[in-house]
């Protein structure tokens, strides 16, 4: 249940949007099978396999984006339509041209699609109608970007914006590591990376290694900057913090663990009961972070502010 990254969004808080609304947005791109045809196909899936295309709980919405893309390597593709082109050469007496080479790449491309294997990618997107928040779970900013083009297309004027910080997250973090500690509530862990923005972009990473505060001086004074950063809060979740303000590598520790609801008797009262904790624990961390980061300057609120997310300062 726990997203394993968080690609950050604000809404207005709160946000005024109940599930039946939600699904009567979401319902016109329901996902569905790609035909023999099409190469990938992409929409909403329910997130608990039923007929509701959002689940909601305390305010809190759960979403599901579903993408099918079929797998025909170009080297097949290829190698048929060298076999098919032989073929004509010897019926026409003269090799194929351009166009019958393109044209025989499409024909074959068409035949082949029906037997190919079918791939399926979920990503999920929690949506905080309380505290303003919208997430998808994606490490990849590409997959984010098609995550935010199909809420855009479902959601007529989406006030999606962007996350504004007074300190950029590099500076923030390339400080934390110069005192070789971290903000309130917060601890700094073993992992790290940091990058000179000079040419050469001299890179140093640190993985499970003791982050010794006279070598990160050393590096700081050098030039580099803190690029990415491994992080504790309040003993409960581990992440890393990068410069856009994504933040990766989610986990829960084993204190969140043991509070799950131990009563719950079937799927759905745990499903119920873990996407309640990760709610509840994510708010209070990422409100956390903002404190940490100088406090939000503005959420940049509104369909004009639809562009990449990046964690701006005022």
């Amino acid at each position: 249940m726990w997203f394993k990254n968080l690609q950050l969004h604000r809404l207005p808080a709160p946000w005024s949007v109940n599930p039946e609304q939600m699904q009567k947005w979401l319902a016109p791109h329901a996902f569905a099978p790609g035909n023999s045809v099409e190469m990938q196909s992409q929409g909403w899936a329910s997130p608990r396999d039923d007929d509701s295309l959002v689940y909601t709980l305390n305010g809190q919405m759960l979403l599901v984006f579903r993408a099918e893309k079929k797998l025909l390597p170009a080297s097949v593709v290829t190698q048929v339509t060298k076999a098919r082109a032989a073929d004509l050469e010897d019926q026409q007496g003269f090799k194929p041209g351009r166009k019958q080479m393109r044209e025989l790449k499409e024909q074959v491309t068409d035949e082949l699609l029906p037997r190919a294997f079918s791939i399926r990618r979920d990503t999920r997107v929690w949506i905080d109608t309380r505290h303003g928040w919208l997430v998808i779970d994606a490490a990849s900013q590409a997959v984010a970007d098609e995550v935010r083009a199909l809420l855009v297309k479902s959601i007529d004027q989406l006030p999606l914006g962007t996350v504004r910080v007074a300190h950029a997250p590099v500076s923030a973090m390339t400080g934390w590591l110069l005192s070789g500690e971290g903000p309130a509530g917060f601890t700094l862990d073993q992992d790290t990376e940091l990058r000179s923005p000079a040419e050469g972009n001299a890179t140093v990473r640190y993985v499970g290694h003791t982050l010794d505060t006279d070598d990160m001086r050393r590096h700081i004074e050098a030039g580099k900057q803190c690029m990415r950063l491994a992080m504790t809060w309040n003993d409960r979740v581990s992440f890393v913090l990068t410069p856009s303000l994504t933040i990766k590598r989610v986990t829960p520790l084993d204190v969140l663990k043991e509070a799950s609801d131990p009563t719950a008797q079937n799927d759905d009262e745990r499903f119920d009961s873990d996407f309640t904790l990760m709610s509840a624990e994510l708010d209070r961390m990422l409100a956390d972070l903002l404190d940490a980061l100088g406090g939000e300057q503005g959420s940049g609120q509104g369909a004009g502010s639809l562009a990449t997310p990046q964690a701006a300062t005022a």
